[in-house]
């Protein structure tokens, strides 16, 4: 069975840095996707990143891009967002996803998580 586990999120000051990560279960980024996605307070939630494999990566935030990297583990079960320089814009819900490709199909959500920036 396809699932994903989101941990690693709270409460961190501006300028700060924050690691949150994906661990997937039933199958490994060579086969599926896992792509991030965020939700801010009142907004409708998008997409951030996504990884296949481990160096096929898409942004789709450009607001976060050149703060926050992509990285994976040996085993491609576990993927890491490194959240450096931290703003207040970056506040929402965190969720990842596995997918059948990073523009694909979604199989299976996480539940989120909650990331603050505040001070």
């Amino acid at each position: 069975q396809v699932q994903v586990v989101e941990s690693g999120g709270g409460l961190v000051q501006p300028g700060e840095s924050l690691t949150v990560s994906c661990a997937a279960s039933g199958f490994t980024l060579d086969d599926y996707a896992i792509a991030w996605f965020r939700r801010a307070p009142g907004k409708e939630r998008e997409p951030v990143i996504c990884i296949k494999g481990t160096s096929d990566i898409t942004w789709y935030l450009e607001a976060v891009r050149g703060r926050f990297t992509l990285s994976s583990d040996d085993a491609k079960t576990t993927v890491f967002l490194q959240m450096n320089r931290l703003k207040r814009e970056d506040t929402g819900v965190y969720t990842c996803a596995a997918r059948t490709a990073c523009g694909g199909i979604a199989l299976s959500w996480g539940q989120g998580i909650q990331v603050t920036v505040s001070s």
